[in-house]
């Protein structure tokens, strides 16, 4: 780890956090009269009652740049005092240039890296991962990193054990370098063995896009739901405990875990493995937004903080698990 001018290790923590969420809600109501399913198998299912649809020609880049606007305005920033960009995202406005890079021309910055990572749902912390290197290493002073997604325009709509779960939405951090506590530590993991639980199988190289790729929906999100909730509970568990064992903290010592809102009853099976009471000490907002894949994490860590749920001082736990498969851990002082 590089030091500053005072020969002191730095700190590196969040500065402002922002989010966005599009207007249209959509019910578990208005999902019945689309497939066959029912507001109380979604709710003991998955937990979710409504989730955001973002508007048509409104892409992952347009919600990137409002979720921005708002974590620099709530650290006191303007956009040129930005060095770095991340965005994280499955669902970028094209292949290329990146979501990033649009993101960087829409808020008016010039002449900074800025790239896209693709780790679905672990997006958010792997990207606060990388910008803490950065700014530890002293290359970059402050980075603004971006969860955005808008799975409702890769969704099979007639698919109901899918389309039941997903939202739109972004979330947003202002990293920088804090006086005392910070990001302490990090895990992160993917196993692209299991790629095949979670997957869009076309539109890239392999499968391009064709009448017959269009036609067998495989531009769509393909999961094998069950096989996948175990390994999710599995990896969660491992990652946490491979994040805090090295700090030498334990259940007691977290003040709050801000998971990323799969399902409800992967987030509880967690907590039990974790031995912590969920409705305690775990900050749940799937209920209202669903799963959004990267941007889940980065809106619900926004809004414990504007919940008053985190204050100063307080330990965090940020955990995620998504399709590649990837994972991460990443414990913050507040």
């Amino acid at each position: 780890m590089r030091k500053d001018e005072m020969g002191q290790e730095k700190n590196v923590g969040i500065l402002g956090l922002g989010k966005y969420l599009p207007e249209k809600v959509l019910t578990n109501a208005d999902l019945e009269k689309m497939v066959d399913t029912s507001d109380e198998w979604i709710t003991t299912r998955t937990g979710v009652k409504e989730r955001r649809i973002a508007a048509k020609g409104e892409a992952a880049s347009d919600m990137a740049v409002k979720a921005a606007k708002s974590a620099l305005n709530n650290a006191g920033l303007k956009a040129e005092d930005i060095d770095l960009v991340i965005v994280a995202t499955i669902t970028p406005d094209m292949f290329f240039p990146s979501t990033a890079c649009q993101v960087q021309y829409k808020l008016g910055v010039d002449n900074i890296p800025a790239f896209d990572i693709s780790v679905a749902c672990s997006g958010y912390i792997y990207g606060l991962t990388i910008a803490d290197q950065f700014i530890k290493t002293g290359m970059y002073r402050r980075a603004l990193i971006i969860a955005t997604e808008k799975l409702s325009a890769i969704t099979d709509w007639e698919d109901r054990s899918t389309c039941v779960l997903f939202g739109d939405g972004a979330g947003a951090a202002v990293l920088g370098v804090v006086e005392e506590g910070g990001i302490l530590g990090a895990h992160l993991g993917a196993d692209g063995s299991k790629g095949d639980l979670l997957q869009l199988p076309a539109g890239g190289s392999r499968l391009p896009a064709s009448r017959k790729t269009v036609e067998d929906r495989l531009h769509t999100i393909k999961m094998e739901g069950n096989v996948l909730f175990k390994h999710a509970v599995k990896i969660m568990a491992e990652a946490a405990l491979a994040v805090t064992e090295p700090l030498g903290l334990k259940g007691d010592d977290i003040d709050i875990i801000i998971p990323h809102q799969a399902n409800i009853r992967i987030l509880y099976a967690l907590a039990k493995r974790m031995g912590v009471d969920p409705e305690k000490k775990v900050y749940l907002n799937i209920k209202k937004y669903g799963n959004m894949s990267a941007a889940s994490s980065a809106v619900a860590l926004t809004e414990a903080v504007e919940e008053g749920r985190i204050k100063k001082g307080d330990t965090i736990l940020m955990d995620a698990f998504g399709g590649g498969l990837t994972w991460g851990a990443l414990v913050i002082k507040w």
